[in-house]
Protein backbone atom coordinates (compact mmCIF):
# COMPACT_ATOMS: atom_id res chain seq x y z
CA UNK A 1 0.00 0.00 0.00
CA UNK A 2 1.39 3.28 -0.79
CA UNK A 3 0.36 5.76 2.17
CA UNK A 4 0.68 8.85 0.13
CA UNK A 5 3.08 10.50 2.69
CA UNK A 6 6.38 10.57 0.20
CA UNK A 7 8.05 13.83 0.47
CA UNK A 8 6.85 14.61 4.04
CA UNK A 9 8.72 15.81 6.69
CA UNK A 10 8.94 13.75 9.73
CA UNK A 11 10.39 14.40 13.38
CA UNK A 12 11.43 11.19 15.63
CA UNK A 13 11.92 11.77 19.08
CA UNK A 14 14.30 9.41 20.59
CA UNK A 15 15.13 7.41 17.69
CA UNK A 16 18.94 6.01 17.82
CA UNK A 17 17.31 2.72 18.79
CA UNK A 18 14.32 0.31 19.27
CA UNK A 19 10.86 1.52 19.01
CA UNK A 20 12.15 5.19 17.60
CA UNK A 21 14.67 3.86 15.75
CA UNK A 22 11.87 1.36 14.36
CA UNK A 23 9.28 4.20 13.45
CA UNK A 24 12.46 6.23 11.37
CA UNK A 25 12.76 3.65 9.35
CA UNK A 26 9.53 2.69 8.47
CA UNK A 27 8.72 6.18 7.47
CA UNK A 28 11.76 6.97 5.46
CA UNK A 29 10.78 3.90 3.90
CA UNK A 30 7.89 5.14 2.62
CA UNK A 31 9.89 8.41 0.82
CA UNK A 32 9.36 10.88 4.15
CA UNK A 33 12.43 12.80 4.80
CA UNK A 34 13.17 12.17 8.78
CA UNK A 35 15.05 13.37 11.08
CA UNK A 36 16.07 11.50 14.26
CA UNK A 37 17.04 12.59 17.36
CA UNK A 38 18.93 11.82 20.21
CA UNK A 39 21.35 12.89 22.84
CA UNK A 40 24.55 10.90 21.63
CA UNK A 41 26.19 12.11 18.44
CA UNK A 42 27.90 8.27 17.61
CA UNK A 43 24.66 6.79 18.29
CA UNK A 44 22.69 9.01 16.43
CA UNK A 45 25.51 8.43 13.26
CA UNK A 46 24.96 4.89 13.66
CA UNK A 47 21.40 5.06 13.48
CA UNK A 48 21.45 7.62 10.23
CA UNK A 49 24.03 4.75 8.82
CA UNK A 50 21.74 2.36 9.58
CA UNK A 51 18.12 4.18 8.26
CA UNK A 52 20.14 5.02 4.97
CA UNK A 53 21.23 1.76 3.93
CA UNK A 54 17.58 0.02 5.29
CA UNK A 55 15.76 2.13 2.84
CA UNK A 56 18.04 4.06 0.28
CA UNK A 57 16.81 8.05 2.03
CA UNK A 58 18.63 10.26 3.46
CA UNK A 59 17.75 11.45 7.04
CA UNK A 60 19.14 14.03 9.24
CA UNK A 61 20.14 14.12 12.20
CA UNK A 62 19.43 16.96 15.77
CA UNK A 63 21.51 15.74 18.83
CA UNK A 64 19.25 17.62 21.75
CA UNK A 65 17.52 16.34 24.75
CA UNK A 66 14.08 17.32 24.16
CA UNK A 67 13.54 17.39 28.23
CA UNK A 68 15.35 20.78 28.14
CA UNK A 69 14.33 23.86 26.78
CA UNK A 70 17.09 24.38 24.78
CA UNK A 71 17.25 20.88 23.61
CA UNK A 72 13.86 21.93 22.09
CA UNK A 73 15.00 24.92 20.74
CA UNK A 74 17.57 23.53 18.75
CA UNK A 75 15.09 20.90 17.44
CA UNK A 76 12.84 23.07 16.26
CA UNK A 77 15.11 25.61 14.44
CA UNK A 78 16.67 22.28 12.63
CA UNK A 79 13.28 21.01 11.66
CA UNK A 80 11.23 24.06 11.72
CA UNK A 81 8.28 22.48 9.72
CA UNK A 82 7.34 18.74 10.06
CA UNK A 83 4.52 17.23 8.58
CA UNK A 84 4.71 14.09 11.32
CA UNK A 85 6.06 14.09 14.89
CA UNK A 86 6.95 11.17 16.52
CA UNK A 87 6.61 11.89 20.61
CA UNK A 88 8.82 9.18 22.15
CA UNK A 89 11.10 9.15 25.43
CA UNK A 90 12.77 6.90 27.73
CA UNK A 91 10.48 5.80 30.22
CA UNK A 92 10.90 5.76 33.79
CA UNK A 93 12.58 3.05 35.74
CA UNK A 94 9.72 0.60 37.17
CA UNK A 95 10.16 0.24 41.25
CA UNK A 96 8.28 0.51 44.31
CA UNK A 97 5.89 3.71 45.06
CA UNK A 98 7.23 4.51 48.74
CA UNK A 99 10.72 4.87 47.38
CA UNK A 100 10.05 7.41 44.89
CA UNK A 101 11.02 10.77 45.74
CA UNK A 102 9.72 14.18 44.71
CA UNK A 103 13.02 14.20 42.13
CA UNK A 104 11.72 11.20 40.23
CA UNK A 105 8.29 12.21 40.44
CA UNK A 106 8.89 15.79 38.65
CA UNK A 107 11.69 13.59 35.78
CA UNK A 108 8.78 11.28 34.75
CA UNK A 109 6.51 14.45 34.72
CA UNK A 110 8.77 16.48 32.67
CA UNK A 111 9.88 13.63 30.38
CA UNK A 112 6.48 12.10 29.85
CA UNK A 113 4.06 14.47 29.99
CA UNK A 114 5.68 18.17 30.00
CA UNK A 115 8.44 17.48 27.00
CA UNK A 116 5.82 16.23 24.63
CA UNK A 117 3.50 18.64 24.90
CA UNK A 118 6.00 21.31 24.55
CA UNK A 119 7.01 19.56 21.17
CA UNK A 120 3.31 19.41 19.67
CA UNK A 121 3.27 23.00 21.02
CA UNK A 122 5.94 24.30 19.15
CA UNK A 123 4.34 22.58 15.66
CA UNK A 124 1.07 22.00 15.96
CA UNK A 125 -0.02 25.30 14.67
CA UNK A 126 2.05 24.87 11.62
CA UNK A 127 0.27 21.87 10.99
CA UNK A 128 -2.92 23.37 10.87
CA UNK A 129 -1.89 26.36 9.08
CA UNK A 130 -0.65 23.69 6.31
CA UNK A 131 -3.42 21.53 6.57
CA UNK A 132 -1.94 18.01 7.35
CA UNK A 133 -0.16 16.84 10.53
CA UNK A 134 -0.05 14.01 11.89
CA UNK A 135 1.54 13.58 15.73
CA UNK A 136 1.78 10.33 17.38
CA UNK A 137 2.78 9.69 20.78
CA UNK A 138 4.49 6.66 21.56
CA UNK A 139 3.07 5.79 25.70
CA UNK A 140 2.73 2.40 27.49
CA UNK A 141 -0.12 -0.25 27.67
CA UNK A 142 0.40 0.84 31.39
CA UNK A 143 -1.64 3.42 30.15
CA UNK A 144 -5.28 1.21 29.94
CA UNK A 145 -3.71 -1.03 32.35
CA UNK A 146 -2.56 0.70 35.32
CA UNK A 147 0.46 -1.23 37.54
CA UNK A 148 1.58 0.30 40.83
CA UNK A 149 5.52 -0.94 39.39
CA UNK A 150 5.07 1.20 36.33
CA UNK A 151 3.21 3.97 38.56
CA UNK A 152 5.58 6.94 37.54
CA UNK A 153 5.32 6.35 33.91
CA UNK A 154 1.59 5.37 34.15
CA UNK A 155 0.71 8.85 35.58
CA UNK A 156 2.79 11.17 33.34
CA UNK A 157 1.56 9.11 30.07
CA UNK A 158 -1.92 9.22 31.23
CA UNK A 159 -2.11 12.87 31.48
CA UNK A 160 -0.54 13.14 28.27
CA UNK A 161 -3.15 10.77 26.94
CA UNK A 162 -5.99 13.40 28.37
CA UNK A 163 -4.50 16.30 26.92
CA UNK A 164 -4.04 15.05 23.69
CA UNK A 165 -7.48 13.85 23.21
CA UNK A 166 -8.79 16.92 23.87
CA UNK A 167 -6.09 18.90 21.55
CA UNK A 168 -7.36 16.52 19.23
CA UNK A 169 -11.35 17.48 19.20
CA UNK A 170 -10.01 21.18 18.69
CA UNK A 171 -7.39 19.93 15.75
CA UNK A 172 -9.11 17.27 13.84
CA UNK A 173 -10.81 19.82 11.21
CA UNK A 174 -7.35 20.95 10.38
CA UNK A 175 -6.56 17.27 9.09
CA UNK A 176 -4.29 17.27 12.07
CA UNK A 177 -4.56 14.10 14.03
CA UNK A 178 -3.39 13.36 17.19
CA UNK A 179 -3.07 9.30 18.00
CA UNK A 180 -1.40 7.22 20.84
CA UNK A 181 0.42 3.99 20.61
CA UNK A 182 0.59 1.76 23.03
CA UNK A 183 3.25 -0.81 23.85
CA UNK A 184 3.85 -3.74 25.77
CA UNK A 185 6.65 -6.48 25.56
CA UNK A 186 7.72 -4.80 22.37
CA UNK A 187 11.17 -6.89 22.17
CA UNK A 188 13.31 -3.40 22.71
CA UNK A 189 16.13 -2.22 25.13
CA UNK A 190 13.39 -1.70 27.94
CA UNK A 191 11.90 -5.33 27.75
CA UNK A 192 15.77 -5.85 28.41
CA UNK A 193 15.23 -4.17 31.83
CA UNK A 194 12.13 -5.86 32.61
CA UNK A 195 13.98 -8.96 32.29
CA UNK A 196 17.04 -8.13 34.39
CA UNK A 197 14.68 -6.81 37.20
CA UNK A 198 12.95 -10.00 36.86
CA UNK A 199 16.02 -11.96 36.96
CA UNK A 200 17.18 -10.04 40.82
CA UNK A 201 13.63 -10.43 41.89
CA UNK A 202 12.86 -13.65 41.45
CA UNK A 203 16.36 -15.22 41.34
CA UNK A 204 16.12 -16.71 37.66
CA UNK A 205 17.90 -16.92 34.73
CA UNK A 206 17.34 -14.31 32.14
CA UNK A 207 15.47 -16.74 29.53
CA UNK A 208 13.22 -18.07 32.47
CA UNK A 209 12.45 -14.90 32.64
CA UNK A 210 11.65 -13.55 29.18
CA UNK A 211 9.55 -17.25 28.56
CA UNK A 212 8.19 -16.16 32.06
CA UNK A 213 6.99 -12.54 30.45
CA UNK A 214 6.28 -14.03 27.12
CA UNK A 215 3.79 -16.69 28.83
CA UNK A 216 1.73 -13.45 30.32
CA UNK A 217 0.95 -12.80 26.12
CA UNK A 218 -1.92 -13.83 24.71
CA UNK A 219 0.23 -14.27 21.00
CA UNK A 220 2.87 -16.23 23.54
CA UNK A 221 5.77 -14.11 22.11
CA UNK A 222 7.06 -10.81 22.20
CA UNK A 223 6.14 -7.95 19.44
CA UNK A 224 9.22 -6.66 17.27
CA UNK A 225 9.71 -2.71 16.55
CA UNK A 226 9.40 -3.31 13.10
CA UNK A 227 5.86 -4.18 13.27
CA UNK A 228 5.45 -1.36 16.08
CA UNK A 229 7.43 0.84 13.18
CA UNK A 230 4.79 -0.23 10.47
CA UNK A 231 1.83 0.46 12.39
CA UNK A 232 3.26 3.87 13.31
CA UNK A 233 3.74 4.39 9.63
CA UNK A 234 0.16 3.82 8.92
CA UNK A 235 -0.81 6.01 11.50
CA UNK A 236 0.60 8.92 10.32
CA UNK A 237 -0.48 7.92 6.56
CA UNK A 238 -3.15 9.67 3.92
CA UNK A 239 -5.66 7.42 4.70
CA UNK A 240 -5.60 7.65 8.42
CA UNK A 241 -6.53 11.01 8.33
CA UNK A 242 -10.53 10.03 9.83
CA UNK A 243 -8.39 8.28 12.94
CA UNK A 244 -8.28 10.73 15.71
CA UNK A 245 -7.91 10.90 19.63
CA UNK A 246 -7.44 7.11 19.53
CA UNK A 247 -5.48 5.04 22.81
CA UNK A 248 -4.03 1.77 19.69
CA UNK A 249 -2.83 -1.18 21.57
CA UNK A 250 0.35 -3.38 20.23
CA UNK A 251 0.51 -6.07 22.61
CA UNK A 252 -0.57 -9.24 20.91
CA UNK A 253 -3.55 -9.15 21.82
CA UNK A 254 -3.22 -8.97 25.69
CA UNK A 255 -6.01 -6.28 26.90
CA UNK A 256 -8.90 -7.79 28.40
CA UNK A 257 -10.99 -5.27 28.62
CA UNK A 258 -13.37 -3.75 25.64
CA UNK A 259 -12.64 -0.55 25.41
Amino acid sequence: MDLRIKGRVALVCASTSGIGLACATALAREGVKVFINGRDEARLAHAQQFIQKSTGNDVSTVCANINLAEGRAKIFEACPTPDILINNNAGPTPGKFQDWDEAQWLSALNGNLLAPIFMIQGYVAGMQARKFGRIVNVTSAMVKSPRIHQGLSTTARTGLTAFCKALSIDVARDNVTINNLLPERIDTGRLKQMVERMVVLESITAEEARLKIADTIAAKRFGTPEEFGDACAFICSAQAGYISGQNIQLDGGSYPGLI
